[in-house]
């Protein structure tokens, strides 16, 4: 009997199938992630959802007292307020501003829609735009 290569597997080895139990296994892991993924981007949906409810409100409020659509001092602390918040839960604290401002600008259109009469001030009317900022 002449000795196998270190190349040359084993009768019954199964290190050939190893591959395919491995890549099975990743997609199975990678499947659970993005589901984690997925349920996540579906509760920050809703979170945003609930909190232009709100801005909605401090837009309406603003508009029918006469307030600017926009609040530089308030976003300026917002903005120091999530760069702590974001270092701490370990975030790259210029993505959450980028973020922070993309929403706030969201807001600002909104708010000087509201001023401006483009849309009704009336709690009851119903909105698709966001809020505030606040």
């Amino acid at each position: 009997m002449s000795a196998q290569s270190a190349h040359e597997a084993a009768p019954g080895d199964t290190a050939g199938d190893a591959m395919p139990d491995a890549m099975a296994d990743a997609s199975a892991e990678l499947a659970a992630i993005r589901l984690s993924i997925d349920n996540i981007d579906a509760a920050l949906v809703h979170m945003l959802a609930e909190r232009f409810k709100f801005t909605q409100k401090v837009g309406r409020l603003k508009a029918a007292s006469g307030m600017p659509p926009s609040d530089p001092e308030r976003e300026r602390a917002q903005i120091a307020r999530l760069r702590q918040i974001a270092l701490e839960a370990q975030l790259d604290p210029a993505f959450a501003e980028k973020w922070f401002n993309f929403v706030v600008a969201e807001v600002i259109h909104h708010h000087e829609q509201l001023a401006t009469g483009a849309i009704a001030t009336s709690s009851s009317a119903p909105s698709s735009a966001p809020g505030d900022a606040s």
